[in-house]
Protein backbone atom coordinates (compact mmCIF):
# COMPACT_ATOMS: atom_id res chain seq x y z
CA UNK A 1 0.00 0.00 0.00
CA UNK A 2 1.49 3.46 -0.83
CA UNK A 3 1.48 6.39 1.24
CA UNK A 4 -0.76 9.36 0.65
CA UNK A 5 0.96 12.13 -0.99
CA UNK A 6 1.52 14.91 1.32
CA UNK A 7 3.40 17.22 -0.51
CA UNK A 8 0.41 19.04 -2.09
CA UNK A 9 -1.44 21.51 -0.10
CA UNK A 10 -5.31 21.53 -0.28
CA UNK A 11 -5.52 25.18 1.05
CA UNK A 12 -6.29 27.34 -1.40
CA UNK A 13 -3.89 29.64 -3.11
CA UNK A 14 -5.76 33.08 -2.52
CA UNK A 15 -8.70 33.84 -0.80
CA UNK A 16 -11.99 34.09 -2.79
CA UNK A 17 -13.00 37.76 -2.94
CA UNK A 18 -16.46 38.83 -3.32
CA UNK A 19 -18.69 40.70 -5.52
CA UNK A 20 -18.07 44.75 -4.75
CA UNK A 21 -21.31 46.19 -2.92
CA UNK A 22 -23.37 48.95 -4.45
CA UNK A 23 -21.78 51.14 -2.04
CA UNK A 24 -18.35 50.90 -3.82
CA UNK A 25 -17.16 54.48 -5.35
CA UNK A 26 -17.88 55.50 -8.32
CA UNK A 27 -14.97 55.11 -10.95
CA UNK A 28 -13.44 58.24 -13.08
CA UNK A 29 -15.89 57.02 -16.15
CA UNK A 30 -14.14 59.70 -19.03
CA UNK A 31 -10.92 57.75 -17.88
CA UNK A 32 -12.38 54.34 -18.28
CA UNK A 33 -13.77 55.07 -21.34
CA UNK A 34 -11.22 56.49 -23.11
CA UNK A 35 -9.29 52.88 -21.62
CA UNK A 36 -12.25 51.00 -22.79
CA UNK A 37 -12.21 52.37 -26.03
CA UNK A 38 -8.70 51.99 -27.32
CA UNK A 39 -8.77 48.26 -26.75
CA UNK A 40 -12.09 47.96 -29.13
CA UNK A 41 -12.20 46.69 -32.05
CA UNK A 42 -13.41 49.04 -34.60
CA UNK A 43 -16.80 46.69 -35.38
CA UNK A 44 -17.25 46.35 -31.91
CA UNK A 45 -16.87 49.81 -31.00
CA UNK A 46 -19.86 50.33 -34.15
CA UNK A 47 -22.29 48.79 -31.94
CA UNK A 48 -22.73 51.94 -30.14
CA UNK A 49 -22.42 50.54 -26.57
CA UNK A 50 -22.18 53.64 -24.20
CA UNK A 51 -20.81 52.90 -20.69
CA UNK A 52 -23.08 54.60 -18.08
CA UNK A 53 -21.74 53.98 -14.97
CA UNK A 54 -19.21 52.08 -12.82
CA UNK A 55 -17.75 51.29 -9.79
CA UNK A 56 -15.12 48.73 -8.65
CA UNK A 57 -16.08 45.29 -9.92
CA UNK A 58 -19.71 46.79 -11.71
CA UNK A 59 -19.97 48.48 -15.23
CA UNK A 60 -22.90 49.65 -16.98
CA UNK A 61 -24.04 50.33 -20.27
CA UNK A 62 -26.81 51.27 -22.72
CA UNK A 63 -26.80 49.48 -26.36
CA UNK A 64 -29.00 51.28 -28.81
CA UNK A 65 -31.34 49.08 -30.68
CA UNK A 66 -30.37 50.21 -34.18
CA UNK A 67 -31.40 48.32 -37.69
CA UNK A 68 -28.55 46.63 -38.28
CA UNK A 69 -28.91 45.14 -34.79
CA UNK A 70 -32.62 43.37 -35.79
CA UNK A 71 -32.74 40.36 -37.32
CA UNK A 72 -35.56 39.77 -40.01
CA UNK A 73 -37.83 38.34 -37.11
CA UNK A 74 -37.84 41.48 -35.99
CA UNK A 75 -36.70 41.86 -32.78
CA UNK A 76 -32.53 42.44 -31.46
CA UNK A 77 -30.47 39.83 -32.84
CA UNK A 78 -28.50 37.25 -30.13
CA UNK A 79 -25.74 37.44 -31.75
CA UNK A 80 -25.23 41.63 -31.03
CA UNK A 81 -26.54 40.59 -27.30
CA UNK A 82 -23.78 38.38 -26.75
CA UNK A 83 -21.33 40.45 -28.51
CA UNK A 84 -22.29 43.72 -26.12
CA UNK A 85 -22.46 41.15 -23.24
CA UNK A 86 -19.17 39.66 -23.98
CA UNK A 87 -17.77 43.50 -24.20
CA UNK A 88 -19.13 44.71 -21.22
CA UNK A 89 -17.49 42.65 -19.08
CA UNK A 90 -13.97 43.68 -20.19
CA UNK A 91 -15.01 47.02 -18.79
CA UNK A 92 -16.22 45.53 -15.33
CA UNK A 93 -12.81 43.98 -15.32
CA UNK A 94 -11.12 46.97 -15.90
CA UNK A 95 -12.51 48.17 -13.05
CA UNK A 96 -10.80 45.50 -10.70
CA UNK A 97 -7.70 46.05 -12.78
CA UNK A 98 -7.26 49.45 -12.32
CA UNK A 99 -7.14 49.37 -16.31
CA UNK A 100 -6.63 47.25 -19.22
CA UNK A 101 -4.63 43.99 -18.66
CA UNK A 102 -4.37 41.68 -22.21
CA UNK A 103 -7.65 38.85 -21.69
CA UNK A 104 -9.59 36.25 -23.22
CA UNK A 105 -12.52 35.12 -23.36
CA UNK A 106 -12.86 31.30 -21.86
CA UNK A 107 -16.51 30.95 -21.33
CA UNK A 108 -20.15 32.96 -21.95
CA UNK A 109 -23.02 31.14 -21.23
CA UNK A 110 -26.01 33.44 -22.87
CA UNK A 111 -29.58 32.48 -21.73
CA UNK A 112 -32.17 34.26 -24.09
CA UNK A 113 -35.26 34.97 -21.95
CA UNK A 114 -37.42 37.13 -23.85
CA UNK A 115 -36.99 39.12 -27.06
CA UNK A 116 -35.93 42.81 -27.31
CA UNK A 117 -38.60 44.36 -29.61
CA UNK A 118 -36.49 46.02 -32.79
CA UNK A 119 -38.38 49.11 -32.00
CA UNK A 120 -37.01 49.45 -28.51
CA UNK A 121 -35.13 52.43 -28.11
CA UNK A 122 -32.51 50.60 -25.98
CA UNK A 123 -31.41 47.98 -23.83
CA UNK A 124 -29.28 48.49 -20.48
CA UNK A 125 -26.23 46.00 -19.60
CA UNK A 126 -25.11 45.18 -16.06
CA UNK A 127 -21.72 43.68 -15.82
CA UNK A 128 -20.15 42.30 -12.71
CA UNK A 129 -16.82 40.60 -11.26
CA UNK A 130 -17.93 37.82 -9.39
CA UNK A 131 -14.83 36.15 -8.49
CA UNK A 132 -11.40 37.72 -9.21
CA UNK A 133 -8.29 35.29 -9.16
CA UNK A 134 -5.14 35.50 -10.46
CA UNK A 135 -5.65 34.09 -13.88
CA UNK A 136 -9.50 33.57 -14.24
CA UNK A 137 -12.49 36.00 -13.73
CA UNK A 138 -15.97 34.22 -13.20
CA UNK A 139 -18.58 37.36 -14.11
CA UNK A 140 -22.09 37.58 -15.39
CA UNK A 141 -24.24 39.94 -17.28
CA UNK A 142 -27.84 41.25 -16.94
CA UNK A 143 -29.41 42.48 -20.31
CA UNK A 144 -32.25 44.48 -19.53
CA UNK A 145 -35.01 45.21 -21.95
CA UNK A 146 -36.69 48.48 -22.77
CA UNK A 147 -38.88 48.36 -19.45
CA UNK A 148 -36.57 46.70 -17.39
CA UNK A 149 -36.86 43.39 -17.68
CA UNK A 150 -34.13 40.89 -17.71
CA UNK A 151 -34.10 39.65 -21.47
CA UNK A 152 -30.62 37.88 -21.16
CA UNK A 153 -28.32 36.16 -18.88
CA UNK A 154 -24.73 35.55 -19.60
CA UNK A 155 -21.98 34.02 -17.28
CA UNK A 156 -18.34 34.26 -18.43
CA UNK A 157 -14.94 33.38 -17.76
CA UNK A 158 -11.89 35.35 -18.57
CA UNK A 159 -8.03 33.73 -18.32
CA UNK A 160 -5.97 36.60 -17.81
CA UNK A 161 -2.77 36.86 -19.94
Amino acid sequence: MSKPDTTRSTAPTSAPTSAPSATDAPLDLPALRTAFDAVLAPWVRSLGLALVAATPGEARFVLPVAAPLVHGGGVLCGQAMMAACDTAMIAAVMTRLGGFKPMTTVQLQTSFLRPVAGDAARVELVARVLRMGRNLVFGEVQLLDGQGQLAAHATTTYALL
